[in-house]
Parts: structure tokens; C-alpha cells; sequence
């Protein structure tokens, strides 16, 4: 498979400039590391990057018949704003399982929402019938070199921001953000050490890694983390060949550190992390010594969308 180059990368920076944020690196104070915090994207998750570029990348005929996505959370919110945002019609398939307040944002922002069982499959299976029936073209949640570009560009800013990066610590799921973080930042520095993180009970990325085949879980064992939006059963392809080439490591943590990252970083850095964003920082702050490197080092926090009710429980401590 074709990996993406540095020009898809920057020509995807240059298409989304005043549809997303270009977010800060904020320091994470008495730990001597940078966050990265896409939560502070409008839809409060780095999925909009992505979206926008694969939505501006469009033919006028595709966007008059409009789209169709599938994802557990941060996608659909992506997908539906940016396509709110430019007149395209957007339908979302989403799991029965997906935070409340995912849901109530991708109604909002004006998507036709389908909801679905839990396994990623089912959405995938049900996106493609609306596809054939209705003629809408699909923007895949991460299996797409659109996507991965889009994504990408938090690498190409944050290398911009602090050229003298050592390690960068990026969220895992199907691999979209991993696949354009790692390869923004490797085809300029190759030196700069790029490592995945994922929850332990969710490991598929992290076995895959290991055995240098592609492995997948079941709908019931990813779906034992709190981090819904690392629920995804394997690696996309595509993305599984762009971290073969450009990512060092991928390491796991426990849904207890995961919980107290959560806590932590609201606490102390006054940024809200849903789970899912908060397992590179876990990684960041109660594995430092086993991620290896040299030079700064960064975590991306990948998005804050979580329900309140779920935010008060982890910050009263309750699993960690």
C-alpha cells in the first residue's frame, strides 16, 4: 500500500487552516512534558481534522448526494459539524454504546443518526448498505489516507511548535491518529521516537505490534475499557502499514491509570480529557522510565468529550 508523503501532509494542513484549531502545547506543570490538547478543537476531539479534509476533498456531485460515516463518538461529531458546516448532508451510524453526550452532539450538529449494536463491525456492515441504497460517499473513521493526513497535521504543528521534540505519545485505535502523527513527524526527523498507547484490556494494536501480524479482538473485549473511543476491533489496514514503517513502540496501560490521568490532568492543567485522550498521558506520567528516548516529550490529548456524570466520578478517584 501507498504510504502518504509529506505533501499530502502539508497540502492537507493548507486545506483545513481556518476550519480547525491549531492547538497550543501546554505544559504539564512538575512533570516536565507538553500536552498537545485537540480537546479544544470545536468538537473536542482531533477527529475534525480529518474530517474536513476528507469532506473538502469532495466533488461537487458527492457532496450534493452526501456522506455517510460510522463511529463510536468522535468521528460522528466530526463528520456532522463539518459537514453542517458546509451544506452536506451526513448520515451517522453509531453504537448503542456510545457516551450519551456523542450522541446528543452529532443530533445537534444536524446528522441523520442510525444507532446500532456495539461490535464495530455492525456499524461498518450497516454504513455500507446506506451507501449502496442512498449513494452517499463514505468517510471512513480512520482507514483512509484523507483521514490520515488530516490527522497528520497535528504532527506537522507540533513539530513547528517544538522542533527539538524527543518522543511523542499518541492515542490507538484504528490507527488514523497514530498513522499521520508518526509519519508527519518521521518524514522530517526521523530520529523523534513515536510510540502508541492503548488500554491493556484493549490491546489489540499492541499485540499486532508485537507479532507483526494484524490482530483482532472481540466487540466483548475491547468493550471491557472505559475508553469508548479506543473500542475500535483492529487496526485499519492502511494504518497498520504506516505504523509498521514509522512508529517504534506501542505500549498499553491499566483502566485504573487511565481513570486517575483523567483526574490528573483536569486537576492539574485545568483540561478536560475524556478517557481515551487520557492514555498517552498515563503513560506520560506512571510509565516515564519504560518509554525510553531522549528531549522533550509530548503527549496528544486526543479529546475531552465525556459525560459529566462520568467526569465526577473520576474525579472523586472512584476505580483509580
Amino acid at each position: 500500500m501507498t504510504l502518504i508523503t509529506l505533501e499530502e501532509l502539508r497540502a492537507a494542513q493548507t486545506r483545513v487552516r481556518g476550519h480547525v484549531v491549531r492547538t497550543p502545547l501546554v505544559p504539564f506543570p512538575l512533570e516536565e512534558f507538553w500536552l498537545k490538547p485537540e480537546s479544544l478543537q470545536p468538537t473536542g476531539a482531533f477527529k475534525l481534522r480529518g474530517a474536513f479534509n476528507a469532506l473538502l476533498s469532495l466533488s461537487q456531485e458527492e457532496r450534493k448526494r452526501g456522506v455517510v460515516a460510522h463511529s463510536s463518538g468522535n468521528h460522528a461529531q466530526a463528520v456532522a459539524y463539518a459537514a453542517g458546516q458546509l451544506g452536506i448532508p451526513a448520515v451517522i451510524v453509531m453504537p448503542e454504546n456510545a457516551p450519551k453526550l456523542k450522541l446528543d452532539m452529532t443530533w445537534a450538529f444536524g446528522a441523520e443518526v442510525i444507532v446500532v449494536g456495539p461490535a464495530s463491525e455492525e456499524r461498518a456492515l450497516k454504513a455500507g448498505e446506506l451507501e449502496a441504497e442512498r449513494g452517499l460517499t463514505p468517510i471512513p473513521p480512520y482507514d483512509d489516507a484523507r483521514i490520515i493526513a488530516g490527522a497528520g497535521t497535528v504532527g506537522l504543528e507540533l513539530l513547528e511548535d517544538l522542533p527539538e521534540v524527543g518522543t511523542v505519545l499518541v492515542p490507538v485505535s484504528g490507527g488514523g491518529l497514530l498513522s499521520g502523527v508518526a509519519a508527519a513527524l518521521k518524514l522530517q526527523r526521523p530520529d523523534v521516537r513515536v510510540i502508541g498507547v492503548e488500554p491493556e484490556v484493549a490491546a489489540d494494536a499492541h499485540d499486532s505490534f508485537k507479532t507483526g501480524q494484524r490482530v483482532t479482538y472481540t466487540a466483548e473485549q475491547v468493550g471491557r475499557t472505559l475508553a469508548d473511543g479506543l473500542r475500535v476491533q483492529h487496526l485499519g489496514e492502511l494504518n497498520w502499514h504506516h505504523i509498521q514503517a514509522f512508529v517504534d513502540d506501542i505500549v498499553t496501560v491499566s483502566e485504573a491509570e487511565l481513570r486517575r490521568a483523567v483526574r490528573d490532568t483536569t486537576l492539574r492543567t485545568r483540561l478536560v480529557t475524556e478517557p481515551s485522550g487520557a492514555v498517552p498521558l498515563a503513560a506520560a506520567l506512571y510509565h516515564r522510565a519504560e518509554l525510553g528516548g531522549t528531549g522533550p516529550l509530548v503527549a496528544v490529548l486526543s479529546g475531552g468529550n465525556l459525560d459529566p456524570d462520568l467526569l465526577v466520578h473520576l474525579l472523586a478517584g472512584e476505580g483509580a
